[in-house]
């Protein structure tokens, strides 16, 4: 079974965030930087809420205006769903399946560890199985 921190072991621990002081310019301007679909919003050492160019999109149809000095804490999402180091991959798929999410925080005794997409699990997800593959052709074809 795939562990979350296998994916971490592969992708790296890295996490871009931003004070939930900080405005919308500053928040798309580390979302193109950095060249990523998401960031979290924190308070502290507290994850408050995530920001994502889908947020962004929904608030921007919603106004007339979106100034950029608007605090992103206006804009986030609040409630955020997290997930620990030792849960599978699989369950966080259905946990980003059944909220319709992208992005988990990885939490571990309370404490932010990580970050992982929709795209890290399922590339995860497609290597793994194509290892295995892989190993059973290797196996039926008396080469193991």
């Amino acid at each position: 079974m795939i562990s979350v921190s296998d994916v971490l072991k592969h992708k790296g621990s890295q996490v871009w965030s931003l004070n939930v002081d900080a405005s919308l310019r500053e928040a798309l301007a580390l979302l193109a930087e950095k060249d990523v679909g998401a960031l979290l919003i924190v308070d502290g050492e507290k994850v408050a809420g995530v920001f994502s160019e889908r947020d962004f999109a929904r608030k921007l149809a919603e106004k007339e205006m979106l100034p950029m000095d608007t605090p992103i804490k206006q804009l986030m999402t609040k409630d955020v769903f997290t997930v620990s180091p030792t849960d599978n991959i699989e369950q966080c798929m259905q946990l980003m399946t059944d909220k319709h999410i992208r992005h988990l925080p990885v939490l571990e005794n309370d404490k932010l560890v990580g970050l992982i997409s929709i795209g890290d699990v399922v590339k995860h997800l497609i290597s793994h199985q194509k290892s295995f593959i892989s190993q059973l052709e290797n196996y039926i074809s008396g080469r193991w």
